[in-house]
């Protein structure tokens, strides 16, 4: 027997744009909300490629491997859903993109700028690193694109660095990354196990 929602619970999804695997988990993260009394609080996670699989000019042929079967392993979650996958041209800074996310939420068009980010990236068709393209997507999901630039060198870019730093604290490492009571769960093959805990709590709808 499904059991009855008692209670709204807030999960904390961390993404980044480049993130195969990310791009790649969102309709099963967005299914929560259909599934369960729950609302998603999506935070910008911005990773350091660098930190942990080696600059490019000096990775070792281990994480070489590393990097060839995630991108491998990611096409077929990026097949299995229909979607365009493209291998990225190099290591991308996309804290712009991170800081439009927040931009997108206070304007109330998260979801129209998240989907259409990852689906611009993984496509080739933005320069990520480019202000102004991501103000196009901005524009494109309804958001006034004409304020972002004061957004992005004010308190959105400090929002940013400081949601960044503060996820390190709570032991965030990668993405995406879904937090509910103090519990992690990384990737999108982890969705189902934060699924149980939630049904456990009687958040079913």
């Amino acid at each position: 027997m499904t059991a009855t929602a008692t209670a709204t619970a807030t999960v904390t999804v961390y993404t980044d744009y480049k993130s195969p695997y990310a791009f790649t988990a969102n309709a099963e993260i967005y299914g929560l909300e259909d599934a369960f009394d729950v609302v998603l609080d999506w935070l910008p996670y911005t990773l350091n490629i660098d930190s942990y699989l080696d600059a490019v000019d000096v990775r070792t042929e281990h994480n070489w491997r590393k990097v060839r079967y995630a991108y491998m392993d990611a096409r077929r979650f990026a097949n299995r859903q229909g979607l365009t996958m493209k291998g990225p041209k190099e290591i991308y800074d996309t804290r712009a993109a991170q800081t439009g996310m927040l931009f997108a939420k206070d304007h109330g068009v998260f979801r129209a700028y998240n989907d259409e980010m990852f689906e611009r990236f993984w496509s080739h068709r933005i320069e990520i690193e480019d202000q102004s393209q991501v103000e196009d997507v901005l524009a494109h999901a309804g958001a006034p694109a004409d304020q972002f630039a004061a957004y992005l060198n004010g308190a959105g870019g400090d929002a940013h660095d400081r949601i960044r730093a503060e996820a390190e604290e709570l032991g965030i490492f990668g993405v995406p990354m879904l937090v509910h009571e103090n519990e992690l769960y990384w990737g999108g093959d982890r969705v189902w196990l934060l699924a149980e805990r939630l049904a456990e709590a009687g958040l079913a709808r």
